[in-house]
């Protein structure tokens, strides 16, 4: 998958990795579909990316993806408070990822809203807007000026961007945003979610430095594997290599203190790391309390070792003093 592994891999090989990649997306929106499904959370907008699961997922597995939403939001809803919504948000690896859409309904969307996925995910994703008025429409009421470009790898509206491109090379996507109007003066939000694992660590490193260059004041949050070295992980490794889909960038996930070292020898000044247990015992415990009694988990113990594996790392820059540096749960 890599500029180094480009040289050993034949071309079909590259292919075959980017598209084992690819199938994460699917399984992750299915994931999150049947979450909704049971209750976890209110998304009324998944059911028109992605079918339902036809069988159940289990219950450590939506308690999971419930820490993994919120989680995110919770930081990404701090930055907007600082913010004050006079921000971007850049949501990389985006997949068939609805936060645009929830940002609307809560009357909390940035200046403008950018995803860049693989061309062929943007492809889909665009298809289902345009055909799904539940989906267009929300981008038409939040779109104002000029006709909306639409081709059938990018859309581009006044407040929603959604950009076919491979993050590995930061030059072509900083080209592509750019040509969106991506305003690298704005306070910019960066979110990865079990992305840059799949590159490996030069480039998941180089898209790092690329923000922190680029941007004088925003904030970086990733969600993916972390104390990987044990048994746990090594199994978790192996149930990913039986679907031909490789880590490439798992060294990188040894510790939350590796995580953190990443981000702050790539450009940026504060970082954190806490693994997906923690985040969940930050959560608002009225609503764990609500979506524990939802299903019976009778896997407490691998319950808490997969929450283990997960964290969720953010980095801050801020040359204006908005006090990003002070956001944590």
């Amino acid at each position: 998958m890599a500029a180094a592994a480009r040289d050993h891999l034949p071309a079909a090989g590259l292919d075959e990795a980017d598209e084992a990649v690819r199938g994460t997306c699917e399984d992750a929106s299915v994931c999150k579909r049947f979450a909704v499904s049971v209750g976890y959370w209110k998304d009324p907008y998944i059911q028109y990316f992605v079918r339902q699961a036809k069988e159940r997922k289990a219950p450590e597995i939506n308690r999971g993806y419930y820490a993994r939403v919120h989680g995110v939001s919770y930081l990404l809803k701090a930055f907007l408070k600082k913010t004050e919504c006079n921000c971007q948000i850049v949501n990389l690896g985006a997949g068939m990822d609805t936060l645009f859409w929830r940002l609307k309904d809560e009357n909390l969307l940035p200046r403008k809203y950018f995803e860049v996925d693989f061309p062929m995910i943007v492809a889909r994703k665009i298809h289902n807007i345009k055909s799904k008025p539940p989906l267009s429409k929300p981008i038409m009421e939040s779109h104002s000026g000029e006709s909306l470009l639409i081709d059938s790898h990018s859309l581009d509206s006044s407040r929603y961007s959604i950009i076919g491109g491979d993050l590995r090379f930061s030059s072509d996507l900083e080209e592509k945003l750019k040509k969106h109007n991506l305003d690298i003066q704005l306070p910019t939000l960066l979110i990865a979610e079990c992305v840059l694992v799949y590159m490996t660590p030069q480039q998941s490193a180089n898209l790092l430095k690329w923000a922190a260059s680029t941007f004088p004041v925003a904030m970086f949050i990733n969600y993916e594997q972390v104390n990987m070295t044990d048994r746990f992980g090594q199994i978790m490794i192996e149930n990913l290599q039986r679907r031909q889909c490789n880590l490439a960038g798992v060294e990188v996930c040894k510790s939350l203190d590796s995580q953190r070292e990443r981000l702050l020898l790539n450009g940026w000044e504060t970082a954190h790391a806490i693994d997906m247990m923690k985040v969940y015992s930050f959560l608002p415990q009225a609503d764990v309390k609500r979506i524990e009694g939802l299903e019976f988990l009778d896997e407490k113990e691998l319950f808490e070792q997969l929450m283990q594996h997960y964290c969720i790392c953010w980095a801050s820059k801020d040359s204006s003093n908005l006090g990003l540096a002070s956001i944590t749960f």
